[in-house]
């Protein structure tokens, strides 16, 4: 990917991650309007996901003939767009999703926020949108003109929301899957590896379709042979006795239709530092699956993702047969041992030595924090 006329003249490379761009925005730049009213802060203990927002957020504008402007953090407010901005007519946007934890020592990390910023990088590349050095969350074209083509505008805004705990004090609770081959989350030469929003808006059809069915999630396969590839909105896990009698942690490759996940990678990092058992990015099928639990070699099988950090799975529809999953009967003491450790890791950072990859956490400076006085 070499200049493509819309401010990005660098190239990309998965080994290196992101070199620098022409034009880019710093930290040093950074302006700060505090909000004069602020909300009354939360009660942890009664947070529903994703309906709460802090006082703040940041923009940062770009536009072919200037570049980036001065990164701008704010309060939190609607956004003005125009009505012909391509973001809502032709999905020309994208997003990531990334946690912030208050570790033990008290200060505020990112978890391994590089990853998400690589991926970050390579869905506006695909996107046709503005590159940069680094940035976070939600970027949408506001090219006010209507025609499928590259943007001339573009918007970066960040938004945070506190969060709890994904699952209730003392409870791991697995999830049911509805398969049916006749939905498609993502096809080969597609964008399911990006994180734009069209792949999600689209699978809400097929999920209507699971609960309708008294299932929880999609198990979304692909191709003719049925392969196995995401779970909801998460990454996928089998963990079982393989066709040659090894045991193994496989997750579906990284072909064009898997989304990269950061907590994909990082129990792929974790499994391979054990050493315990082999672990495989391979392709998986439902007649794979099915015939191993026919010869009671399935141990576990969960979805990861950075809400849940790992979801257990305890049975799947399909064909118009209800097949049963032995996660729950197995512990699971795989998907608990992942999920105690990687939590672990990231609240208690500061005391822990980990091995490199993990030391990609980045700490929130406070001195770029809006503070609640």
């Amino acid at each position: 990917f070499k200049d493509c006329n819309n401010g990005c003249s660098a190239e990309y490379t998965e080994e290196g991650g992101s070199k620098e761009v022409v034009d880019t925005f710093k930290a040093k730049d950074l302006i700060i309007t505090p909000a004069t009213v602020l909300k009354e802060k939360p009660d942890p203990d009664t947070l529903v996901f994703g309906t709460v927002f802090t006082d703040h957020m940041l923009t940062v504008e770009w536009s072919s003939e200037s570049g980036w402007e001065k990164p701008h953090i704010k309060p939190l407010q609607n956004l003005s767009l125009h009505p012909g901005s391509s973001a809502f007519h032709y999905a020309v946007e994208l997003f990531e999703g990334l946690k912030a934890f208050r570790g033990v020592d008290n200060k505020i990390r990112l978890f391994r926020p590089k990853l998400n910023m690589d991926r970050m990088y390579r869905s506006a590349m695909r996107a046709t949108l503005p590159t940069f050095r680094l940035c976070l969350c939600t970027f949408a074209s506001l090219q006010p003109s209507l025609g499928v083509k590259k943007p001339t505008k573009a918007l970066i805004f960040v938004i945070l929301s506190p969060v709890g705990p994904y699952f209730s004090s003392g409870s791991f609770n697995p999830v049911s899957l509805w398969a049916n081959p006749k939905y498609v989350r993502a096809w080969k030469g597609g964008t399911g590896d990006c994180k734009m929003g069209g792949n999600y808006g689209s699978s809400l059809f097929a999920q209507c379709e699971a609960i309708e069915n008294a299932c929880q999630q999609v198990l979304w396969l692909y191709g003719e042979d049925n392969q196995i590839t995401e779970v909801g909105t998460m990454n996928l896990f089998l963990y079982w006795i393989n066709e040659n009698g090894e045991e193994e942690l496989a997750t579906p490759p990284l072909d064009g239709i898997i989304l990269p996940g950061v907590t994909r990678q990082s129990i792929l990092d974790l499994a391979h530092n054990w050493g315990e058992f082999k672990v495989s990015e391979r392709y998986l099928t439902m007649d794979d699956l099915t015939t191993a639990l026919e010869e009671s070699r399935v141990r576990e099988m969960f979805g990861s993702g950075t809400a849940c950090v790992v979801c257990p799975v305890s049975k799947i529809l399909y064909k118009g047969e209800t097949i049963h999953i032995p996660t729950m009967e197995n512990g699971p003491k795989l998907a608990s041992r992942i999920l105690e450790k990687l939590t672990d890791i990231q609240v208690r950072a500061s005391l822990l030595k980990m091995p490199s990859y993990f030391n990609e956490s980045l700490e929130l400076n406070p001195m770029l924090m809006v503070r609640r006085e």
